[in-house]
């Protein structure tokens, strides 16, 4: 990726014009050092359709875009207008209306407004991420285990209780969802079910006031 930065609007404007440049440099700061993540279901596994600019996960089978899982999702307005207004955010030091970024942008006063309300909430958080909101729940499950075993529900139950030998958790991945109701879902490893492993993905990935709904495990 190009380092050199544009230092003024117009500079920030022309540089973003080129969607491939600016795609590039959105997927930089967004997985910088890592390849693109699926927003669903967090797999790294991937293929990249260069026509229409979007991944194609391995994991969940579904398509995504960089704008996927952030507070630009809801917009149809690309990234060669979100980057210059983020620009312009960063850099006004007094501020900017919806009319101002509207006239600079050559957008309408509407998608500047909302453009302007998602990148000050991004600001704030100090993360493009879209965190859940509303009515959240949260769980753990354990993923892994013999193969032979997963047609036998006796066995399978005994395993899990770990009445086998080799069984319950041992050998296991511990996989933390979130799934926000009539909304989306994230899921993610973690390393033990202890309270700091479990609040630390409820801090990143959920909004600050929702109503989370989690079962009675004391962590």
């Amino acid at each position: 990726m190009d380092e050199r930065q544009p230092t003024t609007l117009q500079e920030a404007i022309i540089y973003f014009a080129d969607l491939d440049v600016a795609l590039e440099f959105f997927v930089h700061y967004r997985w910088p050092g890592s390849k693109p993540t699926c927003p669903r279901c967090g797999s790294k596994e991937n293929s990249f359709v260069s026509t229409r600019r979007i991944w194609k996960c391995k994991g969940c089978r579904r398509q995504f875009s960089a704008k996927l899982g952030t507070v630009l999702e809801d917009s149809p307005v690309g990234l060669n207008k979100w980057l210059p207004a983020i620009w312009m955010c960063v850099n006004c030091k007094n501020g900017i209306s919806s009319y101002e970024m509207s006239r600079a942008l050559g957008i309408s006063q509407k998608s500047a407004w909302f453009m302007l309300h998602r990148i000050r909430l991004a600001l704030k958080a100090g993360s493009v991420e879209k965190k859940l909101c509303g009515a959240v729940e949260a769980d753990e499950t354990f993923v892994g285990g013999k193969v032979s075993l997963m047609n036998n529900k006796t066995k399978a139950r005994k395993l899990a209780k770990g009445k086998l030998k080799g069984g319950g958790t041992v050998g296991k991945a511990i996989v933390m969802g979130m799934l926000e109701r009539k909304g989306e879902a994230r899921v993610k490893v973690i390393k033990h079910r202890r309270r700091q492993n479990v609040v630390d993905p409820i801090l990143e990935n959920i909004e600050p006031g929702s109503n989370l709904y989690t079962d009675d495990l004391q962590s």
